[in-house]
């Protein structure tokens, strides 16, 4: 008999993020984590201090809807600084629920069901599911292997009347790739040829690598108006648990933007956006970005080094703190089967590569993270040895 209690139409195609899935597991059998992008890493003294100092002088409440002044200003600066973006703290500013609620909010109030917006694979899951669970319809264009290369023709080719938007991330997760500004000058020529939004999500952006270049798309002529970019504090400052995001637009967008977060979310937490906003401030100037990527790409360097005596190719990312590696050399006929032998084998849990790409891609790959702690790393390091 029909009933009216069922669960909607998107939600039996809905499953547990294998991210998340790898996780339990490693939880379970008492394994290194190097699945979840978590981060783990202490964070920087100041920005605990200020959030602490936050919580005792009373800021404890609801902030305005796009965020304490103080971040916004400080968001500001860091923009001008490092991206080379001018923009007002006042009205083109929005501080989100990390950067997932800053795309979630964003594609509430700019597209609507049935619109595409084209991504490129390997993607990051979040993105897609997002798109998904507002009836958007995810388009992909694969990256040409093995560095992960756009072909403008094969962007160009996926556009269709329906298209509303490009979704970028750079650094990317999973595959560290870097946009090009050659390649970024593609996408901004078809965004204008074909009246298109582009969204850019930039959350690894202090991870760059052998002097790699981050370029805000942004900044390319003609593209300040249609871009929306995104980023946070989650990666930067060790704080993936304090959902401190931001993203910079337009006010012909933010306006309708901060209202879709404040539906969904009212606001990031208020004591934490003081601690995001001291990092910022009193951090720009004393070296920790670049000791960041520096102490990364060094537990970059140490991790596929492991990969590689254990047999597992690595692909050299330039960005990001990922790895995509071969495991074709590991039991089990798909990336799950593969991830779940490696944990059961080594005690090291990766990520399947299939989450990464539509349906029977990725299944020779695993993804493992290395911004960890350096002892979990170096034991991480040594148990891949046990292959």
């Amino acid at each position: 008999m029909p009933t009216n209690l069922r669960l909607s139409d998107i939600a039996p195609t809905v499953i547990q993020s294998e991210i998340r899935a790898m996780s339990v597991e490693c939880d379970r059998v008492g394994g290194i984590n190097l699945a979840q992008g978590i981060c783990d890493t202490p964070l920087p003294p100041i920005v605990g201090k200020a959030a602490t100092q936050a919580i005792q002088n009373g800021f404890n409440i609801y902030t305005r809807l796009d965020g304490f002044a103080t971040l916004r200003q400080a968001v500001a600066d860091k923009l001008q600084r490092w991206n080379h973006l001018t923009v007002d703290p006042e009205t083109q500013i929005l501080v989100t629920s990390g950067a997932t609620g800053a795309l979630y909010a964003t594609a509430l109030a700019l597209l609507n069901p049935g619109d595409e917006v084209i991504l490129f694979e390997p993607f990051y899951g979040y993105h897609v599911s997002t798109l998904l669970s507002q009836r958007i319809n995810p388009v992909i264009v694969p990256l040409d292997e093995p560095d992960w290369t756009l072909d403008p023709e094969k962007l160009a080719a996926a556009i269709t009347p329906n298209t509303r938007a490009i979704l970028i991330n750079t650094p990317s997760n999973p595959a560290g790739k870097i946009f090009s500004r050659a390649e970024l000058e593609a996408v901004a020529a078809l965004a204008e040829q074909h009246d298109l939004f582009v969204i850019t999500d930039e959350i690894y952006e202090y991870f760059v690598y052998n002097g790699a270049e981050h370029l805000s798309i942004a900044t390319l002529p003609g593209m300040a108006d249609r871009t929306i970019t995104i980023s946070g504090l989650s990666k930067t400052f060790s704080i993936t648990g304090w959902r401190i995001g931001y993203l910079t637009a337009s006010p012909r967008w933010i306006a309708a933007i901060g209202y879709f977060h404040d539906l969904t979310y009212i606001c990031a937490p208020a004591p934490l956006q003081m601690g995001a906003a001291a990092g910022l401030r009193q951090l720009a100037d004393t070296g920790f970005y670049t000791a960041l990527a520096s102490e990364h790409q060094h537990k970059r360097d140490q991790l596929c080094a492991a990969l590689a005596d254990a047999g597992l190719p690595p692909a050299i990312p330039k960005g990001a703190y990922y790895i995509l590696a071969d495991v074709s050399r590991i039991p089990g006929a798909t990336a799950k089967e593969k991830a779940r032998a490696l944990l059961r084998e080594t005690g090291v849990a990766a990520v399947a590569g299939s989450a990464f790409f539509r349906p029977g891609g990725g299944e020779h790959l695993l993804r493992l993270c290395f911004g960890k702690q350096a002892v979990d790393l170096d034991r991480a390091c040594e148990l891949l040895l046990k292959l």
